[in-house]
């Protein structure tokens, strides 16, 4: 898909992934919905980008999500392209994942896409085409300790993600993975559970990252996973 005047939901777009993201599908001439729960970042952010609108939202919040996409069809009209960004990490060993951390990351790392792919998936229907993408997280290729309890829950993300798409092919709707290897953003210090051990880890950009978004927008390829040494797009 050529993003060029196409409407975009980008979700956690205040900070990180989604910024970097917002602002490449703005330079590339999309119109860009900014969805998060900071207002002051999210209507700093609108004024770099042209044309686009700034929806406060929690994404955990389901009439939140149904008025994030009631105003883009206000604004807008249509729903091309959604990207589900947003996420928060979890680290502890099984044997200590706290039970209301883990609903917590369900919520947000699983339910929020769920029912935002369900809110837009009839409207690019009715159009005749549209792209989804998830962003999901290396951690689902690998057995590292500590991450069980975020990695599944991209995994679950993972599984909806490829049955989706198999299901919307008829209906020219792709729904595609990106999964980050570490990127430099304020995700570590978000997290739940303890601390990440040892300290500060280099990794991608979020620039990077919002590179292979949009490739993935761009080429329709449905699955990227992010690892060291990987040129930027």
């Amino acid at each position: 898909m050529d993003v060029k005047d196409k409407v975009a939901i980008v979700t956690g777009a205040s900070s990180g992934i989604g910024a970097s993201t917002a602002r490449l599908l703005g330079k590339r001439g999309a119109k860009v919905v900014l969805a998060a729960r900071r207002e002051d970042r999210l209507r700093a952010l609108a004024a770099e980008i042209p044309g686009s609108l700034a929806v406060t939202t929690d994404v955990t919040n389901a009439s939140d999500l149904q008025h994030l996409v009631s105003q883009t069809m206000r604004a807008f009209g249509r729903v091309d392209i959604l990207v589900n960004n947003a996420g928060q990490g979890l680290h502890a060993p099984v044997e200590r994942i706290d039970l209301n951390d883990y609903r917590a990351i369900m919520e947000l790392n699983v339910y929020a896409p769920l029912r935002l792919m369900q809110a837009v998936i009839p409207l690019m229907r009715k159009q005749g085409a549209g792209v989804i993408v998830n962003v999901s997280s290396a951690t689902t290729k690998m057995e590292l300790p500590g991450a069980a309890g975020y990695a599944s829950s991209k995994c679950a993300l993972n599984m909806l993600s490829q049955v989706a798409r198999r299901e919307l092919a008829a209906d020219h709707i792709s729904v595609n993975l990106i999964n980050p290897y570490l990127t430099e953003t304020e995700f570590p210090s978000k997290m739940r559970g303890a601390s990440m051990p040892g300290g500060p880890m280099s990794g991608h950009s979020a620039d990077f990252v919002a590179g292979y978004i949009l490739k993935s927008i761009d080429t329709g390829e449905t699955d990227i996973v992010l690892r060291p040494g990987m040129p930027a797009v």
